[in-house]
Parts: structure tokens; sequence; C-alpha cells
């Protein structure tokens, strides 16, 4: 009896296989990684899913721009060759994880999206060196640092969900705790140079300095209770 149930297991799961959906073939991988792949494919298709603005400020060589928040992404996706890999990425890895998803659907058999974007495309000191400084340079954030109380910088940006859910306690904090600690928020896509020289390659990015030296470093979603237990 046992000996059925596990047969008829298998035979339901052998169907199940064969009527099921294709295989989804998407590999996130690392800046490197993504990078040694475009170089490795003849004619790779690299397709840049963010904004018209954003692509226009840097974007990979050779992308196409198809802005997956547009109405015509699906027709204009359409236009790429389904039989060959497409590299996909986006500013932090969100949108091109979801672009990717809706490219199996249209068809598309091997898919590669850059994990963390291009913040960690460019913390991985990928993209083209340019002498144009875009907002604040190191001695103007080093200036920052002059000061006997602790200081937290909160590096973050208009599109990042957590860093939209800290918004409001991180600038309650700035009132409520002025006599221990000096908190300074900085916008990364202002600030896209210090961004790039201090390797940071995920948002949020806190900083606690204490005597202009790191006393504490953390990336991603933080709680209010958390983050005041460090500053204390």
């Amino acid at each position: 009896m046992k000996f059925c149930s596990v047969f008829i297991l298998l035979i339901s799961f052998s169907i199940l296989s064969c009527n099921g959906q294709p295989t989804i073939n998407i590999q996130t991988i690392a800046p490197e990684a993504f990078a040694k792949k475009i170089a490795e494919t003849p004619k790779a298709q690299i397709l840049d899913v963010r904004t018209p603005e954003e692509f226009a400020s840097e974007h990979i060589d050779n992308a196409v721009n198809i802005n997956w928040l547009g109405d015509n992404f699906v027709s204009d996706a359409e236009k790429l060759d389904k039989s060959k890999p497409v590299f996909v990425y986006c500013k932090s890895g969100a949108r091109s994880a979801k672009a990717s998803v809706k490219l199996v659907e249209l068809g598309f058999k091997n898919i590669y999206t850059l994990d963390g974007g291009m913040i960690k495309w460019n913390a991985a000191g990928l993209s083209k060196p340019s002498d144009k400084i875009i907002g604040m340079c190191s001695q103007e954030y080093a200036e920052l640092l002059n000061t006997d109380k602790k200081v937290l910088i909160d590096f973050n940006a208009k599109w990042c969900a957590p860093c939209k859910k800290m918004a409001p306690y991180l600038d309650k904090m700035q009132k409520e705790m002025t006599d221990k600690v000096v908190i300074i928020r900085l916008d990364a896509d202002e600030n896209k140079t210090l961004i790039s020289e201090m390797k940071i390659d995920e948002l949020p990015t806190l900083i606690l300095y204490e005597n202009k030296e790191i006393k504490w470093k953390h990336s991603g979603y933080i709680s209010e209770e958390d983050l005041k237990k460090q500053l204390q």
C-alpha cells in the first residue's frame, strides 16, 4: 500500500511537471559577473528599465532604455530577440526584478538581472570615470564631521521604500536629539560622486561618527527603537 502511494505521488508530480509553466530562467548576478557575461556575449541585449531621465544621467554602454513604469514596456520589449540572452538592470534591482518576470511571460528564455542595480554597479567601480563632481565632494563631507557631537549620516533616496518609511522618525530625531547627535540626511541621487567614492551599494545606509571616526554602520531598514540604541 505504501509503495502504491509513493508511485501515485511520483506519477502526479510528473504530470504536473509536464503540464506546468515553463521553468523561469532568471539569474540575478553580481556586478562583476554581469559585466563579464555582457563582454562574453556577442551583441549583448542590455535593457535599462529606468525612466528616460535616469537613463540620460548615466547608463551602461550599449543599453537600450525601455521604461518599466511607462505605457509601452510590453510592445517595446517585444522588439528584442527572445532567443538571445537579455541583461536587465535598474537603479537598485526592484524594477528589474518585476520587468524580468514580465519578460518571461513574453517568452524570453535567458534573463540576467543586475544585483543591486546601478548603485552596486557604481560601487564596484564599473561605471565610466568622470571628472565631473555631482553633489558634495569628499572635502565638504569631511567638514560635516567637525563637531564635538556624534554625527549620523543618512544616505537615502526619494524612490527608496525603506528610506521613506524611516524619514518621519529621522526628522523627529533631528529635533529631539540635537544636544547629543547631529543627524544629516543626504540624497544619494544628488550626491553621486560621494556615493561612488564611499562605495555605498545599498540604500538607506547609515554611518555614525564619533570624533571623526566611524563607530557604526548599517545598510537597509532599521527601526526607530534600534537606531536610538546606537545613538545613546
